[in-house]
């Protein structure tokens, strides 16, 4: 039998325990001191730029330990140059973040050259927007101030980046399904060239995205000077505030297939800009990131700030739901085959 005298000093000591608890040492976030590395497929200014600049003071703010954040532009490949340092090059330590467009999703399916990337391996952190509708616009000054101008013209110039960009891919969807007489792409443009190029007439109709008008080329299309000639909503039936409203790409359509073609190009879009990690990179610092991105995502700030740059609301995705966007994306061969003659060289294909 243990003494009297032991039993209490046993309960003042565990009564110390509970009052003045052992203090434990604290760790150390992981993210402390050290540099997130943003890949950015694409160059210094275009829209999605700016989104990840009006992103990263918010998602730095919600990652335990704020380490510093820098964004390293690579474009090539309408983003697929990122995509393939992230996926092939890139520790999967949680430094190198990439941040891509939709192109992303088109390139591994349509198996587009120099894709080297599978998109059901990446990690997924989230979008700062969910589709974005797609309109073909043109300058009044360059005489094709009508759609049925546009349609009786040969050889219209139509000017994108790059062969499999969302604007490359668009801009002959558009061609195509308006049934334009031999449409020339006219390529090798950054996004704000491109707006120079069909202001100095070199092009004379492009592609764009809603967002972009808006916030780039607003003033021009309240003044008159841009004609809408058709659009395509992503998701079908979000329309942007602030345009007018052109017919939908969709009554143009003459079959079942060209519409399902459309309603491709429409899933293809929704994940507007992924942010994605390496294959591999442990699961803790994944619930880290996404935790983190899902917090900015929410932030008021970062919405004020998104609406300052873009003049648009953030349409955001959390990393979950990107994932789930990604992995049920139809994959219909006959329509998928058609869509890659599009997506490629080439004249259009027959209707």
């Amino acid at each position: 039998m243990v003494p009297l005298t032991h039993q209490l000093k046993l309960v003042t000591f565990t009564l110390l325990l509970v009052t003045f608890p052992i203090p434990a040492f604290s760790q150390t976030p992981y993210f402390q001191g050290k540099t997130i590395k943003i890949i950015r497929g694409g160059e210094p200014g275009g829209t999605g730029d700016m989104q990840a600049r009006a992103l990263i003071p918010y998602l730095k703010k919600h990652i335990p330990g704020n380490p510093t954040i820098i964004v390293e532009n690579m474009p090539g490949a309408a983003g697929r140059k990122a995509a393939n340092y992230i996926y092939l090059t890139a520790k999967p330590d949680g430094l190198s973040i990439g941040a891509v467009g939709a192109g992303l999703v088109a390139g591994h399916i349509l198996e587009l050259a120099g894709t080297q990337y599978d998109i059901d391996k990446l990690v997924y952190l989230g979008s700062t927007e969910s589709g974005d509708p797609y309109v073909f616009v043109s300058r009044n000054k360059g005489g094709f101030q009508t759609i049925d101008k546009l349609r009786a013209a040969t050889g219209v110039r139509i000017g994108a980046q790059a062969v499999g960009h969302p604007i490359y891919v668009s801009g002959r969807l558009f061609a195509y399904v308006l049934g334009l007489r031999e449409p020339r792409m006219v390529l090798g443009y950054g996004g704000i060239e491109l707006d120079a190029a069909l202001a100095n007439g070199e092009v004379d109709v492009r592609a764009n995205g809603a967002d972009t008008i808006l916030s780039r080329s607003r003033g021009d299309m309240d003044k008159g000077e841009l004609q809408s000639h058709a659009s395509i909503s992503i998701p079908k039936g979000r329309y942007a505030q602030g345009l007018p409203k052109a017919p939908e790409l969709d009554t143009f359509a003459k079959s079942d297939k060209e519409r399902q073609l459309i309603d491709l190009f429409r899933t293809f879009l929704y994940p507007r800009w992924p942010y994605l990690l390496p294959p591999a990179t442990p699961k803790d610092i994944v619930a880290t990131l996404r935790g983190a991105m899902a917090n900015a995502l929410k932030d008021p700030e970062f919405h004020k700030e998104f609406k300052k740059l873009m003049s648009t609301d953030a349409t955001p995705l959390t990393g979950e739901q990107l994932d789930k966007a990604i992995r049920s994306l139809p994959r219909n061969p006959e329509t998928v085959e058609l869509y890659k003659k599009l997506a490629d060289q080439g004249p259009l294909p027959p209707r």
